[in-house]
């Protein structure tokens, strides 16, 4: 009979999070889904088909639906991520074009694939088509930037199923204050940032507040009449980044009502090389080379793995996030959204055939399942039904 503290150190040991029979049974019983999907900016790619299998390796992908049936992985919000621009006529109409597009990629992979996946704007459709053996496909935005000055934008796209969306990215825009930016332009939320904010909650949208600045934080949460969601944060007090938040907000955010999705990135400094930046650049144009050209692409990155390897965040770090933010803000509070196809990814959690670790790590803490499918699921749909139920009655 193995002794206790033999067991002991098994638990503990490189294997502990291997998914036994028990937590793969318990994942794929489980609604998992993840807030920030940024895969259909793979749509537009020449020859990348969301139906196929897909090499990380090669071509950087971490999101397909053959994956998706792999980890367990039911389905999330896919993002119309648009790049911030210049605050001119031009660059919202460019803007505006570029995100028309991708919400059109969006609808075609969809359609194309229609026995396999379905559009939700609801929680009873995420369940509904969950139990039809189908992906779910919610929408969402990040950054609102094409909407130029435009809110009655923010009704088409509602009409389209998108259903969340975040008012900014890396830099200052319309609307309001960036983490990342250099300089305070609005020190929060502009006066159209704030009407923003109040169109968000008449048509039953949910705010996200990933990439605002503290301030607009503050202001988006004492403005909006429904819990708000950090659709893919981290904690600040795992690593001092503007783009993650202080436990006090975190506390302020639970409070509220609001849920953070967990980030797999911005969990220490970056690790870059040179030699692994100009492969990287090269995958991402994988689809324009030749078949020498992809071949000789496969074997310069197994060798650049293999004699100067990425030394990164791991999965232990990520769990040491990911636990972090529920023992702040409780599991109630607390989702994931791992920036997938958007930077996500860690050593051991290179895609999303390996969310099953996660249900297993989060068993053996000692988290029920049922607690565990609020993070995978709950909690987002427990949001999204608050903005959906206040707008109905006004």
């Amino acid at each position: 009979m193995i002794s206790l503290l033999a067991l002991a150190i098994a638990l503990s040991g490189p294997d502990s999070d291997t998914p036994t029979p028990a937590d793969r049974l318990a994942h794929d019983q489980m609604l998992v889904l993840d807030t920030h999907l940024d895969t259909p900016e793979l749509f537009e790619h020449p020859g990348w088909k969301f139906d196929r299998w897909h090499d990380r390796d090669f071509d950087k992908s971490q999101v397909d639906l053959p994956r998706m049936e792999q980890g367990g992985l039911d389905g999330g919000f896919f993002v119309v991520y648009t790049g911030q621009g210049p605050l001119t006529p031009e660059g919202y109409a460019k803007a505006r074009n570029a995100a028309l597009t991708r919400e059109m990629w969006i609808q075609r992979v969809v359609a194309a694939n229609a026995d396999k996946m379905e559009f939700a704007t609801t929680p009873e459709d995420a369940y509904r088509i969950a139990k039809a053996g189908k992906r779910i496909v919610f929408q969402s935005i990040e950054n609102s930037y094409p909407l130029g000055t435009d809110l009655t934008l923010l009704k088409w796209y509602y009409d389209q199923g998108v259903r969340m969306a975040g008012p900014i990215h890396f830099r200052n825009n319309q609307f309001g204050d960036s983490a990342t930016d250099k300089v305070k332009q609005w020190n929060g939320l502009s006066p159209l940032g704030k009407q923003w904010v109040a169109e968000m909650n008449r048509l039953g949208m949910l705010i996200d507040v990933s990439h605002s600045s503290d301030d607009v934080f503050d202001q988006a949460l004492a403005l909006s009449k429904v819990p708000i969601i950090a659709s893919h944060s981290g904690p600040r007090a795992i690593f001092n980044h503007p783009r993650n938040l202080d436990d006090e907000r975190m506390r302020k955010l639970a409070k509220a009502g609001g849920v953070l999705q967990v980030n797999s990135v911005y969990l220490v400094e970056g690790d870059h090389d040179e030699a692994r930046n100009r492969i990287s650049d090269r995958q991402d144009d994988w689809w324009a080379l030749s078949a020498a050209d992809q071949r000789q692409l496969i074997a310069d990155k197994a060798r650049a793995d293999a004699t100067n390897p990425y030394q990164g965040a791991d999965f232990e770090l990520f769990m040491k996030s990911l636990l972090h933010c529920i023992a702040v803000m409780g599991v109630d509070h607390v989702g994931i959204g791992a920036d997938w196809d958007g930077g996500g990814g860690v050593r051991g959690m290179e895609d999303i055939t390996a969310l099953p670790k996660i249900t297993a790590r989060l068993r053996r803490e000692g988290f029920s399942d049922t607690d565990i499918e609020k993070i995978w699921s709950g909690n987002v749909l427990r949001v999204l039904k608050q903005a959906e139920d206040w707008a109905a009655k006004k």
